[in-house]
């Protein structure tokens, strides 16, 4: 078994066309993050912690922001990808916990939706949570979003 962590971070956009994404779903009347691809700090967070148990660096070293191949790419390929990647290891996701930190927006509504989604590509349950930084530090005053990942991994070989 192996076990991986994922933390992300990304600023609140000021710019009204990005669209919010968290856990592959896109988030109603809020303001999208900045970021390379469509900054899904959920999602991204968990990429790195697969990558991380198994032994393959993280986010940054398979999709660099200095690549223009992954401007504005889609989180769901950066999973997908990062899922064959971990696959060709000869590992198996066992399961998977992520915690979205959020003041804003109210995620309850649509915590269950990023589950089944995430569940989906990663082929294994991902449990998602969501809290608040409860108003302290840039997270606290809705600077930005952040996430963390856990991943369990078994080895098949």
């Amino acid at each position: 078994m192996r076990i991986g962590h994922g933390l992300d971070v990304h600023r609140v956009s000021d710019d009204p066309s990005r669209s919010l994404w968290l856990g592959l779903v896109e988030i109603l009347d809020a303001p999208g993050l900045v970021g390379h691809s469509d900054a899904d700090v959920a999602t991204h967070a968990l990429c790195d912690a697969l990558l991380g148990a198994a032994n393959l660096g993280d986010l940054g070293r398979h999709f660099p922001d200095t690549d223009p191949q992954f401007e504005g790419s889609s989180s769901r390929r950066l999973l997908e990808e990062t899922v064959a990647l971990v696959r060709a290891t000869g590992l198996r996701t066992i399961s998977a916990d992520l915690t979205i930190i959020a003041e804003r927006p109210k995620l309850s509504s649509y915590m269950s939706r990023m589950s089944d989604e995430l569940s989906a590509v990663v082929g294994a349950l991902v449990t998602v949570k969501a809290t608040t930084a409860e108003g302290l530090g840039a997270l606290g005053r809705v600077e930005g979003i952040g996430a963390s990942a856990v991943a369990l991994l078994e080895d098949l070989s």
